[in-house]
């Protein structure tokens, strides 16, 4: 059988980290040195690859919409090119990443996994060659056909996962949804389905960085630091509340924010709690911001929903559209 063409972007992260003096530095070229004299990744039951470094590379949290979207012009443009596609990248925002690509790429019939790793490819008792391994044989020989994320021996549905560990190998989190796929003795497909092969014209939504406004609630909040917030200079405002989205009764905070929904901005509400939804019925403290205009955010990650609200501002949309819009599944990102 043919062998399968995988393409690599490596965007940065400490994957492709260099060991140095003043500990790990990104360095031009080594993530591909490793690679390509590494006899795992050339083995004959391992698809054939190239390997794209972005010059400079990203830290992770340097990312912004901007990258996003040249990550996503790069796929564009190999596209007819390979079979699948892997984006290494740095732990910290790949989740913000992962639901963002999701957004902008409509028609795949490619898989575009990400993943990384939390110690440098090259070093002693490292999760990369593991995670990239996997992602590769994956892309090339489980293809399913939407952007994911790769880790720990988990294939997640890229804007259901989130960064759940700081320095553990189990980093990412899916929480309101089963993995795609497990990677053990066998691999284990579970939400994942393979793709049929169909000609579907390949569409990439372009995203322009947008004024989004998170607000984390807390018992005692001041109405001034919500109204500092909420001001013109926000499109949308991201209401992260308590329990199944209940915040304060409190009238002069549910004024700010009626009469901020009123001027036409976009207030999402999502739980804090990491697993669950929001049903602003089931309470009379969610009821209340249902009533001034609150649209529920179900149970979607924080991460997707701030790259859905870039994607859906970026296209010019009347604001109830988008709205209505952030209510509907549009790419697996929430459950109703």
């Amino acid at each position: 059988m043919k062998r399968k063409r995988i393409y690599i972007a490596y965007t940065g992260g400490t994957i492709g980290m260099k060991k140095s003096s003043r500990g790990y530095i990104p360095a031009d070229g080594f993530l591909t040195q490793t690679v390509v004299n590494n006899a795992e990744f050339n083995r004959d039951e391992m698809p054939l690859f190239d390997i794209h470094e972005y010059c400079p590379l990203i830290d992770s949290s340097d990312m912004s919409p901007a990258h996003w979207q040249l990550i996503a012009d790069d796929i564009k443009s190999k596209y007819q090119d390979y079979d699948g596609f892997v984006v290494l990248h740095g732990t910290d925002t790949m989740a913000y990443t992962a639901s963002a690509l999701s957004f902008m790429f409509e028609n795949l019939t490619k898989p575009i996994i990400v993943t990384g790793s939390q110690i440098p490819l090259s070093q002693l008792r490292s999760d990369g060659q593991v995670n990239l391994l996997n992602a590769m044989y994956l892309a090339a020989n489980y293809p399913i056909a939407e952007v994911s994320l790769f880790f720990n021996n988990q294939l997640f549905r890229g804007n259901r996962a989130t960064k759940a560990h700081a320095d553990g190998f189990d980093a990412f989190a899916s929480p309101n949804l089963e993995p795609l796929a497990l990677s053990g003795i066998n691999i284990q497909l579970l939400k994942g389905q393979l793709s049929p092969y169909v000609e579907n014209e390949l569409q990439v939504t372009n995203i322009t960085p947008q004024p989004i406004g998170v607000l984390y609630l807390y018992p005692g909040i001041s109405h001034a630091v919500v109204k500092n917030l909420v001001n013109d200079n926000i499109k949308a405002l991201v209401l992260l509340s308590f329990g199944v989205g209940n915040a304060p009764q409190d009238p002069e905070f549910l004024e700010i924010l009626a009469s901020a929904s009123k001027r036409g901005m976009v207030i999402i509400n999502l739980t804090q709690c990491l697993k669950g939804h929001v049903n602003m019925g089931g309470y009379a403290t969610g009821n209340a911001l249902l009533n001034i205009g609150v649209i529920s955010g179900y149970d979607m990650t924080l991460e997707a929903c701030l790259t859905k609200l870039h994607y859906l501002f970026s296209q010019k949309l009347e604001i109830e559209t988008i709205r209505h819009l952030m209510q509907d599944n549009l790419r697996g990102e929430l459950s109703r």
